[in-house]
């Protein structure tokens, strides 16, 4: 109790209750000051709690109060489990009562804050059933179900998104990276504005590229329609193929089926199913009674030690005995019939554990069946959940395969013509640089030549140029040299390249030999490949078969070997008993009288003779009983003739003693009547 007290004190001087108290100043706060304390934290739990207890009614408390905490799913200590007495203290401020409540609510604060939001909109409101048979009343209590249920997942989807990871603060700084690049897209489309009104026609070139874009969406957009159309036709056309192989089995399975046959199947499936209903069923569901009521009884009977389960041990080791002896006492009839019987009942046996065998391995398998199709149902529900298609059969996922390896090898000879254009790309690449750095070296040549006529910078800019053109009158002699010396060094540059050329043709020539080469080598290894495909498959089934070879026979082996441990254990019983047989024979033959009454026989026919004097004796009984049944029966009636005598005159003394009191009272009423 007093760690419950140091909780709630703890919880109450702590945001939002602020209280300061200490454990002596809360322990000697009075009924009500203890139940305003309570309203307050069922108001922090709830507003709508927020008042003050002094302007209400103690009933209006109680039963708000016990409302609130019924929503809230409290449940009262063990010792105030009764409604009276509970309510009793929340009216009187019981500490017993209070304190409990205060340390459960403080514990779970926020949980039940969530508790009591959600009850104002998940309770329901009770509604008399004569009431909702009006069709007004009756629609708006389905709408207003209706709402309840759509609170429900919005407020489900609400948690997930708390849950989910997500925070405003990242929102907020996504939100403004976001703003930003909008207003720098914003600055950049004014920036190309800007540059796109000094050209002509800027407005018209502004149309073609929206219409453009435009046409662009439309295109993309008729895309995917058209992807979607193929996806459409593919779905029907496998669905058309579905029902083609469906209709040819069907009737594959009626071309094949005679009635003859139908019949025969049927019977069949009669016979199984009522062999598992008229004998497997009964059978294991009597063994799970049995197993039932044995536990049952095992469990109603008090604990056993030590000795009596040595009572038991000894007790099992007597019947084991005794079940051994009669089994040599049967023996040694030596019955000619019996003999015979055994070997059929033994087959009768095997067969009936055959079938029973059978019928468990039947019923699993059906059970396997059943899990299969339920999780076949669930599978393809999912898929088409998912995917909004349809699950995709063995026959079609073999089609599918065999058009992918198609594809496969496509995609192999496309992505080899790809890797060729890469290389050559590459090539062609390579020679561009050397190109590009021999155009550079031409470009400082050429400008190390204007720099030395006096025109640098001439190939570089336009504002080279138009001060070139603006001094041309000046420099029309200089400008001719420098345009002689110009196409010269153009031809010494037109002469290098051809020379280039003419060293890298023989090259090229290898390199297309060396390319149709690797065409060669690239079919050989495609026909060695499918070579060794075909021969992997061919003994792949080679080893299946011997693995079902090797199975069958490891089966076989294993039936062998029961069945010789079978031979061998029923051959170690009949020693025994062939051994217990001649043990008896010995007995009885012996000339000893003590040992002739250990003998089976002696002790059985001892018995006999026992049960049949108490049977005589019980006879004697039973005639003694049938010839003094009628003076008997003539006794007993008269002694309840006596009986019922002796109570109607216990009723008439009663009576009569009841008259005598009221005549005394009559009398004495009349003599003070006298008296006043």
């Amino acid at each position: 109790m007093s760690e419950q007290l140091k909780f709630i004190v703890e919880q109450l001087n702590k945001d939002p209750f602020k209280k300061k108290f200490n454990l002596i100043t809360f322990d000697s706060l009075e009924p009500m000051q203890l139940l305003q304390i309570l309203n307050d934290v069922l108001a922090e739990i709830d507003p709508k709690q927020v008042i003050d207890i002094r302007e209400e009614m103690p009933e209006q408390t109680v039963k708000r109060m016990c409302s609130l905490l019924g929503m809230l799913k409290y449940k009262p200590p063990g010792n105030l489990s009764d409604v009276s007495s509970f309510r009793q203290g929340l009216v009187t401020g019981s500490k017993p009562v209070v304190h409990p409540i205060l340390h459960w609510l403080l514990q779970k604060v926020p949980e039940l804050k969530k508790r009591a939001y959600l009850a104002r909109f998940l309770v329901k409101l009770e509604v008399p059933a004569d009431f909702l048979l009006d069709d007004v009343i009756g629609d708006t209590y389905h709408q207003y179900e209706e709402l309840v249920e759509g609170f429900k997942t919005y407020h489900k989807e609400c948690e997930q998104l708390r849950t989910s990871g997500f925070s405003t603060a990242e929102i907020r700084r996504d939100i403004s990276a976001m703003e930003e690049e909008k207003d720098q897209l914003f600055k950049r489309v004014e920036r190309l504005k800007k540059r796109v009104e000094s050209l002509p026609n800027h407005q018209r070139m502004l149309d073609q590229a929206k219409q453009l874009r435009v046409e662009k969406e439309r295109e993309e957009s008729l895309t995917h329609q058209k992807q979607d159309q193929k996806n459409q036709l593919f779905q029907a056309e496998q669905k058309l193929l579905r029902s083609q192989q469906q209709l040819k089995d069907l009737r594959q399975a009626s071309a094949d089926a005679s009635p003859e046959s139908i019949m025969k199947r049927l019977e069949e499936e009669i016979k199984i199913n009522s062999y598992m209903v008229s004998e497997k069923l009964p059978k294991e569901l009597e063994g799970m009674r049995r197993t039932v009521q044995y536990l049952q009884k095992v469990a109603s009977e008090p604990a056993m030690g030590q000795a009596d389960l040595q009572d038991l041990e000894d007790k099992i080791k007597e019947v084991d005995s005794q079940i051994n002896q009669l089994i040599e006492q049967r023996m040694m009839r030596n019955d000619p019939i019996d003999d015979k019987l055994t070997l059929y009942r033994q087959q009768a046996s095997i067969i009936t554990r055959k079938k029973e065998s059978k019928a468990e391995e039947l019923q699993e398998a059906r059970e396997k069946l059943a899990a299969a199709e339920k999780e076949l149902k669930q599978r393809t529900s999912q898929t088409q959940t998912l995917h909004g298609e349809e699950v995709i059969s063995g026959d079609e996922l073999k089609r599918l395969v065999a058009k992918l390896r198609s594809k496969g090898t496509a995609y192999k000879k496309k992505r080899q013509e790809i890797a060729e254009l890469k290389a050559e790309y590459g090539v062609l690449q390579r020679t561009e640089e050397i190109l590009k750095q021999r155009h550079e070296t031409v470009q400082q040549r050429l400008q190390i030549v204007e720099a030395e006529k006096g025109i640098s910078g001439y190939s570089d800019t336009q504002e080279e140029l138009e001060r070139v053109s603006a001094i041309k009158s000046e420099l029309d002699e200089k400008k001719g040299r420098t345009l002689d010396d110009m196409s010269e060094m153009v031809k010494k540059l037109n002469s290098m390249i051809v020379e280039k050329k003419s060293a890298l043709a023989p090259i090229i020539k290898e390199l297309r030999s060396l390319r149709q080469r690797r065409e060669e080598l690239n079919q050989e290894y495609d026909e060695k490949k499918t070579r060794y495909e075909s021969c992997a498959a061919g003994l792949e089934s080679n080893r299946s078969k011997l693995e079902q070879e090797v199975k069958a026979l490891r089966e076989e082996i294993a039936q062998k070997e029961n069945q010789y441990h079978y031979i061998n254990s029923m051959s170690e019983i009949i020693e025994m008993q062939i051994q217990r047989a001649a043990e008896e024979m010995k007995a009885y033959v012996s000339s000893d009288p003590q040992e002739r009454k250990k003998a089976i026989r002696e002790v059985y026919m001892k018995n006999i003779a026992e049960q049949e004097l108490l049977g005589k004796k019980l006879r004697e009984e039973q005639k003694m009983v049938r010839e003094n049944h009628s003076a008997n029966m003539e006794q007993m009636k008269m002694w309840r003739d006596l009986e019922e005598l002796m109570e109607c005159k216990k009723k008439c003394f009663i009576k009569a003693q009841n008259k005598v009191s009221i005549g005394q009272i009559i009398q004495e009423g009349g003599e003070d009547r006298l008296v006043l």
